[in-house]
């Protein structure tokens, strides 16, 4: 009876999986159907029943990214298409879009050129996602491991030496693999950017519709976020301006 119960049960997890895989490949379908018959909106609508289901993907949010950008919601646009890059940073399509889009962005932020050593290491966290960090970690133990392996049954003192060095290689990129994982886990967790997707936002002093009108900021700009309070959103700029806007001016990467 058992064995007929857990027959039974896994027959039920496999019809789900493959009922929730062609809803969609359903909606994906229809969804770039309708974008190619430039009913865009209908295609975002689509897209979106796809989000609210809680699936998540890089050619979801680029699909998103091209939708609002035919629309003209540059905003948005370069939202998804930042969306599409967090999924996979490789991604030449949603690069070569987001640039697109960023040439209409109206504000023209000022900001302090980083030494030129943070901008290798900028640009070797943004070459993989945290999924392709850990990927990378676990190839490289496992070359360590080898190496290791190989040191102890070499049958010479000069393959003993290479396996060594081999190793030791091996082991420095292991670190800088692992120090690259926690920095990219500490960004993605601890550290929340967001992108204006309202055309023309007021920045206020405070968290109060009454309080000072601090400076202007437009749609598509990306802005760091730093603390929020009821409806508001604490953000800071690339040049280091601060200020309060409401939750709904912006879209969380």
């Amino acid at each position: 009876m058992k064995k007929y119960l857990l027959q039974i049960i896994l027959f039920a997890i496999y019809t789900s999986a493959v009922f929730a895989n062609t809803e969609v490949n359903s909606l994906m379908k229809s969804g770039n159907e309708l974008y190619k018959n430039n009913q865009y909106q209908s295609a975002i609508d689509e897209y979106n029943k796809l989000v609210k289901q809680g699936y998540e993907g890089t050619t979801l949010y680029y699909n998103l990214g091209n939708a609002h950008y035919r629309l003209g919601k540059v905003g948005f646009a370069i939202l998804y298409y930042e969306k599409a890059l967090k999924f996979f940073p490789g991604d030449e399509d949603a690069k070569h879009n987001l640039a697109i889009a960023k040439l209409n962005i109206k504000d023209k932020v000022d900001e302090l050129p980083p030494f030129f050593i943070f901008n290798i290491w900028e640009a070797m966290l943004a070459s993989f996602s945290v999924s392709g960090w850990t990927i990378i970690g676990y190839i490289i133990f496992i070359l360590l491991l080898l190496s290791f392996i190989a040191y102890f049954f070499s049958i010479s003192v000069t393959q003993q030496r290479i396996s060594f060095f081999i190793g030791v290689g091996f082991l420095v990129l292991l670190f800088l693999s692992i120090s690259l994982l926690a920095v990219k886990m500490n960004k993605e967790f601890n550290i929340k950017d967001g992108i204006i997707v309202e055309n023309i936002v007021t920045v206020k002093s405070s968290p109060d519709n009454s309080s000072k009108d601090e400076f202007v900021i437009h749609e598509g700009l990306k802005v760091r976020l730093e603390d929020n309070v009821d409806d508001w959103v604490k953000i800071r700029l690339a040049d280091g301006k601060i200020g309060w806007i409401m939750q709904k001016s912006i879209g969380i990467i």
